[in-house]
């Protein structure tokens, strides 16, 4: 599967994912950006659904982006290696350094991290935890947040 189908298809597994499973991500619409193996860049709008009494992005809306942005690699590579892979976060910290008053851009550059981890949890059988960073920009590419976030994934 080229990687433009493969963005296709995770895209759709994010919707299908907000409308059945998780409805706060079919609430908040992320949307998929930017995915390959090292990368991954997700956008939430600053809209009424998004946004506090304050008018910048809610914390929730904030969370549910870093949530999918570190979490949207271990579907990745579950669906290119063809493995059933069982993943949640263990642990976030965050640190905000600004307001998000515009649309968020959510990167995490941690790909190759989670990668190796899915290989070890296959080759070994044990849940796995990894480490991985969300960095939160504004659309005048100021970092609002960091999130810090524990992924832990078995392969079945």
């Amino acid at each position: 599967m080229d990687n433009k189908t493969l963005i296709k298809t995770m895209r759709w597994q994010i919707f299908l994912l907000g409308k059945f499973k998780i409805p706060m991500i079919g609430y908040t619409k992320p949307i998929l950006k930017k995915l390959n193996e090292d990368n991954v860049e997700i956008k939430i709008s600053l809209r009424r659904r998004t946004k506090n009494h304050l008018n910048s992005m809610y914390f929730g809306s904030l969370a549910i982006g870093a949530d999918v942005a570190g979490g949207i690699h271990a579907f990745y590579f579950a669906k290119k290696y063809g493995y059933q892979v069982s993943f949640a976060f263990k642990g976030m910290s965050c640190e905000f350094f600004k307001r998000a008053e515009s649309n968020c851009t959510f990167i995490c550059n941690d790909g190759k991290k989670l990668e190796t981890a899915i290989l070890k949890s296959k080759k070994t059988g044990d849940r796995i935890n990894e480490d991985t960073t969300v960095n939160v920009f504004n659309k005048e590419k100021e970092l609002v947040a960091k999130f810090e976030m524990t992924v832990s994934v078995k392969c079945k």
